[in-house]
C-alpha cells in the first residue's frame, strides 16, 4: 500500500511539474556550442560555450580552491520549481530538494534568459548583499553541468558591473564527483528592511 501510494504521488508530481521545471536531460557529445550574443532563452539543460566572454571560468579544482581559501563568494543559479496555481485544493506540494557546496547563496530562478522586474530586483539586491557592495568582489556562479543559468546569470552580473566574476560550468555535478562535500540548500531570502 505504501509503495502504490509513493508511486502514485510521484506519478502526480511529475504531471503537475511545468514543463520547464521537469528534469530535462542535456545531449552531451560534439564540440561545445559557440556563445550566444545575448542570453540563452530556452533549452536551459543543454550543452554550455567553454566560455563566457568578460569572465574567468574554472574546473573543479579551481574551484575548491577558491572554495578552501574563502576567497569568492558562491553563488547557485539552480532554478526552483513553483507550486503550479491550477493544482486541486488539498494537493500535497513539496519543493525538490537542492544540495549545493556549502557556503553557497542559492539565488534561485535568476538565470533565465528573460526576468522579471521583481526577480531582478532580488537578483541585484542579492548580489549588493553577497559582495557587500564591492563590485569587484569575486563571485563564482554554479548550476548544475550543461546548465545555462548560471551562464545566464553571470553574464547579467557583468552587465550590471561586476568585474570579478567566475563561472563555473561543472557546477554540482562537477563537485559531487570529485568527492565534494554538498550540504542541503534554501533559497535565499532578502534581509527585511528595517522598520522606523
Amino acid at each position: 500500500m505504501t509503495s502504490l501510494r509513493g508511486r502514485l504521488a510521484g506519478a502526480l508530481l511529475a504531471v503537475w511539474l511545468p514543463a520547464t521545471a521537469q528534469a530535462q536531460e542535456p545531449v552531451s557529445g560534439g564540440a561545445p556550442p559557440p556563445e550566444p550574443s545575448g542570453y540563452k532563452m530556452d533549452e536551459y539543460r543543454s550543452p554550455t560555450p567553454a566560455t563566457l566572454k568578460g569572465a574567468r571560468v574554472v574546473d573543479t579544482r579551481a574551484a575548491e580552491t577558491l572554495w578552501r581559501d574563502k576567497s569568492a563568494v558562491f553563488v547557485d543559479t539552480m532554478p526552483r520549481d513553483a507550486r503550479p496555481a491550477n493544482l486541486p485544493p488539498g494537493t500535497v506540494w513539496r519543493d525538490r530538494p537542492r544540495d549545493h557546496i556549502p557556503g553557497s547563496a542559492w539565488l534561485a530562478n535568476v538565470g533565465y534568459g528573460g526576468i522579471s522586474a521583481e526577480m531582478t530586483g532580488y537578483f541585484r539586491d542579492g548580489l549588493v548583499a553577497l559582495s557587500g557592495g564591492d563590485t569587484a568582489k569575486p563571485l563564482v556562479f554554479y548550476c548544475r553541468a550543461d546548465c545555462w543559468m548560471s551562464w545566464n546569470a553571470a553574464k547579467r552580473a557583468m552587465e550590471w558591473g561586476y568585474t570579478t566574476v567566475i563561472w563555473f560550468p561543472e557546477g554540482t555535478d562537477g563537485w559531487a564527483q570529485a568527492g565534494l562535500p554538498l550540504e542541503a540548500a534554501k533559497p535565499y531570502q532578502r534581509a527585511a528592511a528595517p522598520s522606523q
